[in-house]
């Protein structure tokens, strides 16, 4: 471990900073919108904006590495990001703020690309999976440890803007000065969406309600908490609990899934979350008991993505399995780009319990899903590989090394 780390650390602490300041500004605007008293509804176009950007970053930011290199894209869209982040500040306006989310969703999407796949290159097949487990940590980290600096300034002023882009300003160093060489940038096999949906129903659809989840998740948590009442110490202790519990039942349920039917397995879970999000609409729970659901959300919801990701490889080739992760990954943006539209409606028509129901009808429609699909088709694949534990916000090269690392340790 400590041999990878000497390594890959400049990129580690990098992306590290990177998720710092991507995990305020996500916070901090849900703090902020509030407090310049846009709507709901506003708000939650703000924050679909996010995904949008992804989503065409994920599409586009691969051609441009191409035309032009890493380095240059990876200064290039750095910069954008801690531009825009001292812009929200200087810009409070709603109309302002989702263009500006649209922005730096397809920037941090493009980071994302281009600092995974120089991971995937610095790595070899020895210690892969180490290097994973590690970039995987380092993220959850950095989301965890944004929402605790967001206690050191009031959320009213303009200090909390600058942190953010100082720290992604300062992502550029170790990265851009480190001595690994920019790698070789290759494209990803494309599958039609017929032929992905073909190979696996459930998979295709779990994971556009699962898009769903993690962009209210993400995006509308600050809003609810707002609009409960929680003050920014109990928002930012709220909101960390769910990645928290996203890293830590992560192992569990990928212990879980290489060890019982993936069906099964995704029902069960998804029951879970349902049954859970429904303790915060039917009672006035204490704080405690808010930060359990919020670590019970967090921890249920992000292995269901790999889980899903790990289901369909399960009726794949290898040589098929990068082109199907893309295409789930790409349906999974698009259930994200709607879930905090319909949540802010939710929250706006019954109040802020709809955060917490938008939620759980996603979690029963996947559990509704998954059983019928059991029933209609109760074969299980002769086969089935390694689960993958990889984050909702990791591009598809980062699903390619993992799925390489799992090959090599099943071959």
């Amino acid at each position: 471990m400590l041999k990878v780390l000497g390594s890959t650390w400049a990129l580690l602490l990098g992306m590290m900073l990177f998720m710092l300041g991507n995990g305020m500004q996500g916070t901090l605007l849900g703090i902020r919108g509030e407090i310049e008293d846009f709507s709901t509804n506003q708000l939650a176009i703000v924050m679909s904006g996010y995904f949008v950007g992804f989503l065409f970053g994920s599409r586009l930011a691969p051609d441009m590495i191409r035309r032009v290199g890493h380095v240059r894209v990876f200064a290039a869209l750095g910069s954008l990001i801690s531009a825009v982040l001292i812009l929200y500040a200087a810009v409070p306006h709603w109309a302002a703020w989702a263009l500006m989310r649209v922005l730096i969703g397809f920037c941090f999407s493009g980071v994302y690309i281009t600092a995974e796949s120089w991971l995937n290159n610095a790595a070899t097949n020895e210690n892969r999976g180490q290097a994973l487990s590690l970039y995987l940590i380092v993220q959850m980290f950095g989301i965890i440890l944004a929402q605790l600096l967001l206690n050191v300034a009031d959320p009213s002023g303009y200090v909390l803007f600058v942190i953010p882009s100082i720290l992604v300003s300062l992502a550029f160093t170790p990265i851009l000065l480190s001595i690994s060489p920019a790698p070789a940038f290759e494209s990803i096999r494309r599958m039609s969406f017929r032929e992905l949906y073909d190979t696996s129903p459930l998979g295709c659809v779990g994971m556009f309600l699962l898009g769903g989840i993690f962009s209210a998740q993400f995006g509308m948590a600050a809003i609810w908490a707002t609009q409960a009442g929680l003050n920014v110490r109990d928002l930012s202790i709220f909101i960390a609990s769910i990645y928290v519990g996203g890293l830590v039942l992560q192992f569990p349920i990928g212990w879980l899934s290489d060890r019982m039917d993936r069906r099964g397995l995704i029902v069960s879970v998804s029951l879970a979350g349902a049954l859970v999000l429904m303790v915060p609409i039917v009672t006035d729970p204490p704080f405690a008991v808010l930060l359990m659901v919020g670590a019970m959300m967090g921890g249920l919801s992000n292995p269901l993505y790999s889980l899903l990701l790990a289901y369909v490889n399960d009726y794949l080739d290898h040589s098929d399995m990068a082109a199907a992760s893309a295409g789930l990954m790409f349906i999974n943006g698009l259930g994200a780009i709607s879930g905090p539209i319909i949540t802010g409606w939710m929250m706006g028509y019954i109040g802020p319990s709809g955060f917490f129901l938008f939620m759980a009808l996603l979690f029963g429609a996947l559990f509704i899903y998954g059983m019928w699909r059991m029933m209609r088709n109760p074969g299980t694949p002769d086969n089935t590989g390694s689960y993958t534990t990889v984050m909702p916000t990791t591009s598809i090269y980062t699903v390619e090394a993992a799925l390489e690392y799992n090959e090599d340790e099943t071959s």
